[in-house]
């Protein structure tokens, strides 16, 4: 089974994941929009079992995502790269597609929280999009 790894803008917080992730998604919530002073989050998701800081201990912060439950932010305390967000709802790490050393092997294969989108975002063509999350997802 194929490890992948990555690390901050400054590489003192290092991380690897075992296998491939169970998906890879760009979020358009309001919450991803901010956090990334961008229009989307483009995170691979990774099962919490799988997946190990191997160098460096993040810093954390954590708000409430949809329903009341946590997102939980690891971030670099010196360059302040978030290496991924765990949603604790579905027991995976979101983990940051730019901060991987092979980022250019994952594509999106989801759209989530649509609705949530700049009226300037342009959406990848030929995969599912959601208003807000995919049915079943995200329910206690």
């Amino acid at each position: 089974m194929k490890n992948h790894s990555g690390k901050c803008g400054c590489g003192k917080v290092e991380y690897e994941f075992e296998g491939e992730p169970i998906n890879s998604v760009f979020c358009y919530c309001t919450e991803c929009q901010t956090h990334t002073g961008s229009d989307k989050w483009f995170g691979v998701w990774v099962p919490t079992d799988k997946f190990n800081f191997t160098n460096g201990t993040p810093q954390k912060y954590t708000r409430m995502g949809d329903g009341d439950h946590e997102v939980i932010h690891h971030f670099c305390e010196h360059c302040g790269t978030t290496v991924c967000a765990e949603i604790t709802i579905g027991n995976f790490y979101s983990v940051n597609v730019s901060s991987l050393e092979e980022n250019n092997n994952f594509s999106p294969k989801m759209v989530i929280y649509a609705a949530s989108a700049s009226k300037w975002a342009v959406f990848p063509e030929g995969i599912p999009k959601f208003d807000i999350l995919p049915p079943g997802m995200g329910d206690k």
